[in-house]
């Protein structure tokens, strides 16, 4: 018994700091009984949540995991008979330059927090932002990757939400309007050309045909009857080539139907 017990009494260590053999074994039970609880906790927070919310707080839960991994070394560390008050004193200088350093990185972090909780953005969102338009793939807690239409991968620090307009095209819904703007020349008959326009939009295979489209009768322009088309698609990802698509019909309609699209003109008077 006598063996068993200096045995646990034990110190180990270097210099001042010493920690006993049974202290150790303590320290190790509880980092065991933490993780053991940590996972419980997960499981149990998991069952609650959707399989979209799942990926979206793993970030949160693995820094949560390691924050408290880092007090229970601190505070072993403590218990060991290390400083902690002189150690952190001797390296502030370094500390506030790492800080510096790392200002930026921690912002994403935090950023990324608040992105995750309030449900920002979510993956699957169409996003614009800095006149750049991707659809998000993944959001961690520093970054956020997205996908542009021309296939390149945009990768955000999250921080930039915090510090630029962010606009989510498919935040309160899928569908979302694109707009076409159309100037034809006076005396056009308006009636026949709303109906080309409206029959020309209809016939794109993704323009939604339950929304319908919709012709708006902007301005008497200088030089043209100013029409704005508004077509509706749950692909907003696509919008550029659904336009593009429908201005080639549109101009193949027009054509077909001698509505002419005018262009600038100035009449200038001249005196002898």
């Amino acid at each position: 018994m006598e063996k068993i017990k200096s045995f646990f009494q034990y110190n180990i260590g270097i210099g001042d700091a010493q920690l006993s053999v049974g202290s150790f074994l303590i320290w190790v039970f509880v980092i065991i009984a933490i993780s053991f609880f940590l996972r419980i906790a997960r499981k149990i927070l998991n069952r609650k949540l959707s399989p979209d919310r799942r990926g979206k707080f793993k970030p949160i839960f693995s820094f949560f995991n390691y924050s408290i991994y880092t007090v229970v070394v601190l505070l072993a560390l403590q218990n060991a008979g290390v400083n902690l008050t002189a150690l952190l004193a001797a390296s502030a200088a370094l500390l506030v330059g790492v800080g510096f350093a790392l200002q930026t990185f921690f912002q994403d972090i935090i950023s990324g927090i608040f992105i995750l909780i309030d449900q920002t953005v979510h993956v699957g969102d169409i996003i614009e932002l800095n006149e750049k338009v991707g659809r998000v793939e993944k959001i961690t807690l520093r970054t956020t990757r997205a996908v542009t239409r021309d296939n390149k991968v945009l990768i955000i620090p999250n921080h930039k939400y915090l510090t630029t307009t962010l606009f989510n095209w498919t935040e309160n819904n899928k569908v979302t309007g694109e707009s076409i703007d159309i100037g034809v020349a006076y005396g056009t008959d308006v009636e026949k050309f709303k109906e080309l326009m409206l029959e020309t939009a209809k016939k794109h295979p993704d323009v939604m045909t339950n929304k319908a489209p919709v012709l708006l009768f902007q301005n008497f322009g200088d030089s043209s009857l100013d029409f704005t088309l508004i077509v509706f698609t749950k692909d907003a990802f696509k919008g550029a080539v659904i336009k593009s698509d429908l201005r080639f019909a549109i101009e193949k309609t027009l054509r077909q139907h001698n509505i002419e699209i005018p262009f600038p003109q100035r009449v200038i008077h001249t005196s002898n």
